[in-house]
């Protein structure tokens, strides 16, 4: 296991990322507008995520 160096967060095995493409301007806008209410961007697509996969759950989404 590597040593962690006191500079950054060890990752649990749980952590993963997803590496989207987008429109720049789409993006800035999305941020600002987190910011502006006072959360992340991250935050609110983890949210995203996990409302969709209820909805499909539930068998709401085709």
């Amino acid at each position: 296991m590597p040593k962690e160096n006191g500079t950054k967060k060890a990752k649990s095995n749980k952590e993963a990322q997803l590496v989207i493409r987008l429109d720049k301007e789409l993006r800035d806008q999305f941020v600002a507008a987190c910011k502006d209410v006072d959360t992340s961007a991250s935050r609110e697509i983890r949210r995203f995520m996990k409302n969709y996969l209820l909805r499909y759950e539930r068998g709401e989404i085709d």
